[in-house]
């Protein structure tokens, strides 16, 4: 999605932010214990209403009298490593060893924690935290190590330039005097901070741009990590909820008798929607659920499938949408071009599956509210409390923990609320936690989609026309109504939108079309996870009636975009594009820029006799700028290329009567480790602004596969996932 300097403080009772005059980025003040506190002030674009020079403070540095750096951090860390690299561009900057930052999570505050890049959200997600942190941060390091410089030179009576930073300390060559960062902070927080600072050149990096080890692999390595699910209060109830297997359905009746003989079982809450067993333990939790006998009004939905949904997408797509993008005259070019190409496409609705299901846990007092969980949207979550309880927002305290999973999951919060109407029925904390089954079959699902295609070619192939139409749900029309504006939102229409490719005559369109009670959602790469796949399938699809080579069709419509064609070349080269295969096996490619980096995949695939796919090897090149941890984002491109290759081999949510079908992982299954192709990472260093790295993966893969599948059966995948059925040979 593409949120960048967009205001969305007025959404999902965010609490609102009062404007702020124009000041030093950093204001310095005595920390308890005698450190220095520096409060960064990062400038974002306000509302229209605001002030030109509005700025709103974002996050806080602090050092203690031991020298410790601590980084109250602002986004959450589920996976991506954004601790480790947030935390090295600040001590690139402040001269000290990774070794000596340590890290807090920030409380929900969206005038000090506000995400630059997400218009001020207190949000995690869009790969926008590297984007946003990239230069505030390092002003930051710079303006603290340019403060405790002052305050030695100060102390000793010498000239602030005779004076250098390293490893902790401020060094006086002349004097051969030393002191550290932890006996100069007090004095450097009655400093004035500086106006300006000079960050340094990219030749003078010493951590940015080297495999950093992760801050928060020890705690995981040995049990220490508390993620949500791991939160212990002293008196702790545990519960689990069956909420209506219809979306839209109602509670008829409940028969708890037999679950309140379960032994453990201490009290069963009963909702409009759901019903929930309170225990001592899981174990008991999950047996009183088994036991209930529960009677739903299934309501308007009863006879929903997917076949429904899908057949109004289709329908919504033979007349004209809202124009998102139109350059030139397609109708005449396609009227004039020699050669017609059409197709048609759709994708299914995908679920999270989040290796940590849903929960949070939550203790209701009669004046306060306590929340424990790992959240994309820590303010959000806070609001919803407040909202369930009926309290003040400063009367609801929440903690975020670690997230094992989040993949745009956990930017919702139906889970807090749910968890928070329960927890007002308890007395005491009570940690809800959604079963498997459950997290599937009430999931927030990436939307369905239809598109159709056409494209007419010139006389050498080449496109002249290029007509994209397609119908599906908006996510942010819900999540974020400012951001829907005149039928279009610039999430859902990513990375169709401005491909890297040059056409004389383009045009877009888009229908709104929500499906009936089924919630959707952000998932993994978002509008791109549906868009790339139809924009690589279908130039794919050109290159073929064109009869060139693919990775040579799209170089030659690259144009003037070198970073597009430089990542397709480095990954065509490193797969060994046009070398031979053995009879089964093909190779297909894809390339994109969206969340502000170029990636091109080339995935090698082998179709069995029976349809069975197999992706033998993934080969990736990917320019995001300046890469602050390379092993960060080899390890995104990896995580990310698994995530693909699951949606693309097996995702699928189906309906029938109005009731999700799959379950658990026997009926949705994901790609096992048997199964993981290699994967290969080849990254180009830009100079750049850095672009976003958590979600690129994803969205590139699926339509290297199918591709690939078609050049080693001549058979072309135009939905996903793969059907194995179709691809059997007969």
């Amino acid at each position: 999605m593409i949120l960048d300097r967009l205001n969305l403080r007025e959404i999902d009772g965010a609490p609102e932010a009062t404007s702020l005059s124009r000041r030093n980025f950093l204001q310095a003040s005595a920390a308890i214990g005698g450190g220095l506190l520096l409060g960064m002030n990062l400038p974002f674009a306000g509302k229209a209403e605001a002030a030109a020079d509005a700025f709103a403070p974002n996050a806080f540095i602090r050092i203690g009298g031991d020298g410790r750096i601590t980084l109250i951090m602002p986004y959450t860390e589920m996976g991506q490593g954004i601790y480790t690299a947030v935390s090295m561009l600040i001590a690139e900057e402040l001269e000290v060893e990774l070794s000596q930052v340590q890290f807090e999570h920030a409380p929900p505050n969206e005038k000090l924690y506000g995400n630059p890049a997400l218009g001020g959200l207190q949000a995690t997600g869009n790969s926008t935290a590297i984007r946003a942190a990239w230069q505030p941060m390092r002003q930051a390091g710079a303006a603290a190590r340019n403060m405790l410089i002052a305050a030695a030179a100060k102390r000793w009576g010498v000239d602030p330039s005779t004076c250098r930073a390293e490893k902790g300390a401020v060094l006086n060559t002349a004097s051969n005097r030393r002191a550290s960062y932890g006996e100069l902070a007090a004095d450097a927080a009655q400093i004035s901070v500086p106006e300006k600072v000079t960050l340094k050149e990219a030749k003078e990096f010493k951590l940015i741009g080297t495999p950093a080890k992760r801050l928060d692999t020890p705690a995981k390595v040995n049990g220490t990590a508390v993620y949500g699910i791991d939160v212990k209060l002293p008196e702790l109830k545990i519960a689990t909820l069956a909420q209506s297997p219809v979306f839209g359905g109602r509670i008829k009746s409940v028969d708890d008798k037999a679950s309140k003989a379960v032994k453990g079982v201490r009290q069963i809450v009963q909702l409009d929607d759901a019903v929930a067993v309170v225990a001592d333990h899981m174990g008991a939790a999950k047996k009183g659920l088994a036991a209930l006998v529960i009677t739903w009004d299934d309501g308007p939905h009863a006879k929903l499938s997917t076949g429904d949904v899908l057949h109004e997408l289709e329908q919504k797509t033979l007349s004209p949408g809202v124009v998102a993008d139109n350059v030139g005259d397609v109708v005449k070019a396609l009227q004039g071009a020699t050669t017609k190409v059409e197709a048609t496409y759709h994708v299914p609705f995908l679920a999270h599956t989040t290796m940590e299901p849903m929960n949070c846990t939550v203790h209701v007092r009669e004046d306060s509210c306590e929340v424990w969980l790992g959240t994309q949207v820590l303010a959000r979550a806070q609001a919803v409390a407040a909202k369930v309880t009926g309290l003040p927002l400063d009367k609801v305290m929440v903690h975020n923990h670690l997230i094992g999973g989040g993949f745009g999951r956990r930017l919702e919060v139906d889970g807090v609320a749910r968890a928070v109407e329960i927890a007002k029925h308890v007395k005491g904390p009570v940690k809800v936690v959604w079963t498997r089954e459950e997290d599937i079959q009430h999931d927030m699902y990436r939307p369905m989609f239809f598109d159709r295609l056409s494209a007419g070619l010139d006389a050498s192939g080449m496109p002249v026309a290029w007509n994209h139409r397609f119908a599906g749900s908006s996510i942010l029309a819900r999540w974020a109504p400012p951001l829907f504006k005149d039928g279009l939102d610039p999430e859902t229409i990513d990375g169709a939108v401005h491909p890297p490719y040059m056409f004389p005559n383009k045009r877009l369109e888009y229908t709104r079309v929500e499906p009936p009670g089924i919630p959707t959602a952000f998932w993994r790469s978002v509008g791109p996870s549906h868009n790339i796949f139809v924009v690589e399938t279908f130039m794919d699809e050109l290159a073929h009636a064109a009869k060139i080579d693919p990775v040579a069709y799209r170089l030659a419509l690259l144009g003037d975009n070198p970073r597009a064609k430089a990542v397709l070349s480095l990954a065509a080269d490193k797969a060994g594009w046009g070398t031979p295969l053995p009879k089964g096996r093909g190779r297909g490619v894809a390339v994109q820029a969206v969340f502000g980096s170029f990636m091109a995949q080339v995935a090698e695939v082998e179709v069995a006799k029976d349809g069975t796919v197999r992706v033998h090897r993934v080969t990736c090149a990917v320019d995001c700028g300046p890469v602050v941890n390379p092993d960060t984002v080899r390890a995104q491109v990896q995580g990310a290329v698994m995530y693909g290759v699951t949606a693309a081999l097996y995702g699928e949510i189906t309906l029938k009567d109005g009731r999700v079908e799959q379950s658990n992982f026997d009926t949705y299954q994901a790609l096992r480790i048997n199964e993981a192709p290699a994967v290969d990472v080849h990254i180009i260093q830009g100079a750049q602004a850095p672009g976003g790295m958590g979600e690129t993966g994803t969205s590139c893969i699926v339509p290297a596969v199918g591709n690939a599948v078609f050049a080693a059966t001549g058979k072309r995948m135009r939905k996903m996932p793969v059907d194995t059925t179709a691809l059997a040979s007969k």
